[in-house]
């Protein structure tokens, strides 16, 4: 097994082989994207598993999403957190926008390369999103006061999932002033207890219930 494949099984060991084929294809589809179009910094390409696929699905480690789940991750740039969480997660529907049409596209011809059905890709603001969803991700796009501004009215009220619907959004740093400022009610979850890599030491998914 691959090094960069063996970092996912090692947390995600249920991974099919049809899922483990679609996460190995991503190093070299965003490797030849990346020199096309910038969406990942020069040195996050070698540790692309790590510092974006990996750190992605995070999110499933507090939410394992039940079928039919419906989210939208705004701000998606290259297609993190959406693409490795679409993957995932078959059986659950995703809609990733970011208001720079060139990522739209890195992300479109990605999920085409593997296969996703389940994903659909937008070039549009997060406030200018018509549909509404169970759970909005997104991976520190802005402060939490001004994304929820954004997105409030997109949460549908239809609850079936464990956490109640609302955002997940990965962060990193100290969130203290940041989570002062945002002064509604909302959960942190550490990346540290459920990954032990370095990186993950100060990164966290910020759960906001709606």
């Amino acid at each position: 097994m691959p090094a960069n494949i063996a970092i996912l099984t090692k947390y995600f060991p249920k991974l099919t082989e049809k899922q483990r084929g679609q996460f190995e294809q991503l190093q070299e589809l965003y490797s030849f994207w990346n020199n096309q179009i910038n969406v990942i910094s020069r040195q996050d390409i070698e540790n692309l598993y790590e510092k974006h696929v990996l750190h992605s699905l995070g999110i499933a480690k507090v939410l394992d999403f039940k079928h039919g789940t419906e989210i939208l991750d705004v701000g998606t740039g290259g297609g993190f957190p959406g693409i490795p969480l679409a993957i995932l997660f078959p059986e659950c529907q995703f809609h990733l926008v970011d208001s720079i049409g060139k990522k739209i596209k890195v992300v479109t011809e990605v999920a085409q390369a593997v296969g996703l059905k389940n994903l659909t890709a937008q070039h549009e603001r997060a406030e200018n999103v018509a549909s509404d969803f169970d759970f909005i991700i997104s991976r520190a796009v802005t402060r939490l006061k001004p994304f929820y501004g954004w997105v409030q009215h997109k949460v549908t009220r239809n609850q079936f999932n464990d956490l109640k619907n609302g955002i997940l959004y990965l962060k990193g740093g100290d969130l203290t002033e940041e989570l002062e400022e945002f002064g509604k009610k909302y959960k942190l979850y550490n990346l540290s207890d459920y990954f032990e890599e370095e990186f993950f030491e100060t990164k966290k998914v910020v759960y906001v219930p709606f």
